[in-house]
């Protein structure tokens, strides 16, 4: 499946998938599923359409903009404050996003799903027909896994009340309540296991592959507290999937490289999200880069949110994670803790999304990387309290990106060894949307949560810090569904 046949059938979902968004309305004249879907090539061209709607920017603009990724940036209209000032409830765009968004995916799933029990595939077609059904499963699993992540104040606890499972196409009537979290990973792990039956075995890191489903269930695992399991399937993909030398490195963020890339999510010109998008704001699209500047990425391409020296003091001469995150054109101050202006003075402009094919600030979204998988492996090594093989792994990630032996410090406690682990995550991880969950899973057990740079946060407004044990690490249930569906008000998230 090439890339232009991702941009040619968006028009296929909008077209087909927001008529069976609202499945009991009876349109004359409308295609319905079981019309749409009548070959495999039919099922083959939806999942397109899935693709064109899978999107990890939301994910991106609230980890950074919440925690302690960014500063306010010298060309900032007012782009995010509210949220860079920790300010979530239930009529933040934060909310509604998460919950719609992964909802409508959920449905679209599910509507190419039931449409494939109509279709009766040839011997020929059945291995391409079970393809497609297992991706569609995998795209449905990966909109509830961010859906109990972001709603479950406890992903490790069953009991808890996460979101509704929803694995039909509703009528428009259909008012659901909260299923427990339990339910929810029973939901995403049934269609991961047809997933995982039904792939085949490809090397196009855009479309989902065993390798991406082993990599999902990694995180699940971390996420669940499975530390064996979760080290054990890290373990297996880092056996198949090298870290990136820093030449490759740096090709992978202009998208020419993909070493270490297990599964991305593929941005093309033309495509439903060649755009700048919504700046400063969790609905966000649009080209990733977009997330922090205007135009471009450099110091006059209009950066309305920077780096914070959280991060760019904590990396290190050598470190080619500098040289891909820190444009060149930045202006750094040499004293900045007692610089008098740092707002002109010190401007760390952020080129992790640099832009590809002509197209600035555009880039392929990296969901699964093997630097993941490590850090995944490192992380379940520390609960487990195996310091020596938290300091060998870290050790490897650092030399790999220094391109140098490089030596990290032994932890001494399980705690001392998870904040490593999150330390690392903090700067390998940067604007790829992990800081935010990272803190909520971990940040109570390694002793981090929020902590910008007093210096410029103080500027800004004082809202600086922030303990990971806060509620707002759990998104409440947005008004839009509770202005739909007033009984599931009763089980709104605690503290909102």
């Amino acid at each position: 499946m090439k890339k232009i046949n991702k941009i040619i059938f968006v028009g296929l979902l909008a077209l087909l998938m927001g008529c069976n968004d609202a499945i009991d309305i009876d349109q004359p004249g409308r295609l319905s599923a079981a019309n749409a879907f009548r070959t495999v090539a039919d099922l083959e061209n939806g999942l397109l359409a899935l693709y064109g709607q899978l999107d990890t920017t939301p994910e991106i603009a609230l980890s950074s903009n919440f925690t302690d990724e960014l500063a306010i940036g010298f060309d900032s209209g007012g782009q995010g404050f509210a949220l860079y000032d920790f300010v979530i409830n239930a009529g933040s765009v934060a909310a509604s996003n998460f919950w719609v968004r992964n909802y409508a995916l959920n449905n679209r799933c599910s509507v190419l799903i039931e449409a494939a029990t109509n279709i009766t595939p040839d011997a020929a077609d059945l291995a391409d027909y079970n393809n497609a059904l297992a991706q569609a499963h995998f795209i449905r699993a990966y909109a509830n896994f961010e859906l109990l992540l972001y709603f479950s104040p406890d992903p490790t606890n069953d009991a808890t009340l996460a979101a509704p499972v929803v694995d039909f196409v509703p009528g428009l009537s259909f008012q659901p309540l909260r299923d427990t979290t339990g339910a929810l990973w029973d939901y995403i792990n049934a269609d991961l296991a047809i997933a995982e039956s039904g792939l085949v075995d490809q090397s196009n890191t855009t479309f989902a592959s065993k390798d991406a489903v082993r990599a999902f269930r990694a995180r699940i695992a971390l996420t669940r507290g499975d530390y064996p399991t979760a080290q054990t399937l890290a373990n297996s993909l880092l056996s198949s999937y090298g870290l990136a030398d820093t030449t490759q490195y740096t090709n992978m963020w202009f998208d020419n490289d993909n070493t270490e890339i297990i599964w991305k999510m593929e941005r093309v010109l033309n495509d439903g999200f060649d755009g700048q998008g919504a700046t400063g704001s969790v609905s966000a699209g649009g080209w990733a880069g977009a997330r922090f500047a205007f135009v471009n990425a450099t110091l006059s391409g209009s950066p309305y949110f920077e780096m914070d020296r959280s991060i760019y003091d904590a990396l290190l001469p050598g470190d080619v994670r500098e040289t891909v995150m820190v444009s060149p054109t930045s202006i750094i101050s040499p004293d900045y803790q007692n610089d008098p202006d740092p707002v002109n003075n010190d401007v760390l402009v952020i080129q992790k999304y640099p832009g590809s094919q002509g197209r600035p600030l555009m880039n392929d979204l990296k969901v699964f990387r093997s630097s993941e998988m490590l850090l995944i492996a490192a992380e379940a090594r520390a609960y487990q309290s195996d310091f020596t093989g938290v300091q060998t792994l870290l050790q490897q990630l650092r030399t790999a990106r220094f391109g140098s032996a490089q030596t990290v410090a032994l932890p001494s406690s399980v705690s001392e060894a998870v904040g490593a682990v999150l330390d690392e995550r903090k700067i390998e991880l940067a604007y790829e949307g992990h800081r935010y969950k990272d803190l909520k899973r971990s940040g109570v057990a390694g002793g981090r949560g929020i902590n910008r740079d007093p210096i410029a946060c103080g500027i800004q407004s004082g809202a600086c810090t922030l303990a990971a044990s806060d509620f707002r690490f759990t998104l409440p249930i947005p008004i839009v569904e509770i202005n739909a569906n007033p009984a599931i008000g009763a089980e709104q998230n605690p503290g909102y």
